[in-house]
């Protein structure tokens, strides 16, 4: 039974490790959209936790850092070790869906909870909706599951930003959340592909993995936006799905 999902970001600089106070404070909406949403996700008790991410190590980390309330700010190395193999085999990625066998197998312990990290692929997001779809087909129906779609909007949102500035940018960002909220999930899968790759994005695949999850989980979901900022030039959304 799925009980949770979410969209968090990941940028490395939010953890208190990683990012200056000066840092931090300029993404203060985005931390404290992610502390709500981790006491959120904490209420429902999920069994395992699924992330689907485009990046291992921070693409994983970040999210368990303000989800999951036992997560630490930088995992141990034995953490580190649970989570490379699984993370490394390439083929063994979005293919591998959720199992008796596969839960045994690449699980990462972190309080009550079993961490399942999925990597993205460079196949089309509607692609990764339907695996999206057959990975919730898989999963044991007593089973209380949660999923968080990890992933950064639009890196070119600042001529000082990682890539620098594009229109397409600040228009994918748009038109996603605006499709989002809209529950057009069409309209999504079908964002026109050239300005996809001129946004420089990097989480729309997992997002559209927890899209597909979503449809065949048949529940009633309903998107509500946390925040959405990018003050680096890398679009940050935070949003509650379903729970």
């Amino acid at each position: 039974m799925l009980v949770f999902a979410c969209i968090s970001p990941h940028p490395p600089i939010i953890l208190p490790n990683v990012g200056s106070e000066a840092d931090r404070a300029q993404v203060k909406k985005t931390i404290l959209a992610l502390e709500k949403l981790g006491k959120q996700l904490s209420k429902e008790k999920p069994e395992v936790i699924v992330i689907s991410s485009p990046h291992p190590d921070w693409g994983i980390e970040v999210p368990l850092h303000f989800l999951v309330q036992s997560a630490p700010a930088s995992p141990s190395e034995a953490g580190r070790a649970n989570l490379r193999p699984e993370l490394r085999s390439r083929e063994r990625k979005v293919q591998s869906y959720i199992s008796a066998d596969s839960i045994g197998n690449w699980k990462l312990e972190i309080g009550n909870s079993a961490v399942f990290p999925i990597l993205t692929t460079l196949d089309p997001p509607k692609q990764h909706f339907l695996w999206g779809k057959k990975f919730a087909q898989e999963v044991p129906q007593k089973l209380r599951w949660a999923w968080v779609a990890s992933g950064d909007m639009s890196h070119r949102l600042k001529e000082n930003g990682p890539y620098g500035l594009h229109p397409s940018g600040p228009k994918f960002d748009r038109e996603f959340i605006e499709r989002l909220k809209k529950k057009d999930i069409s309209g999504i899968l079908n964002l026109p592909e050239r300005l996809v790759e001129e946004a420089g994005e990097c989480g729309l695949r997992s997002f559209c993995m927890l899209l597909g999850a979503l449809e065949r989980a048949k529940v009633s979901w309903k998107p509500e936006i946390f925040s959405y900022e990018g003050p680096f030039g890398v679009g940050y959304l935070v949003a509650k799905l379903y729970g």
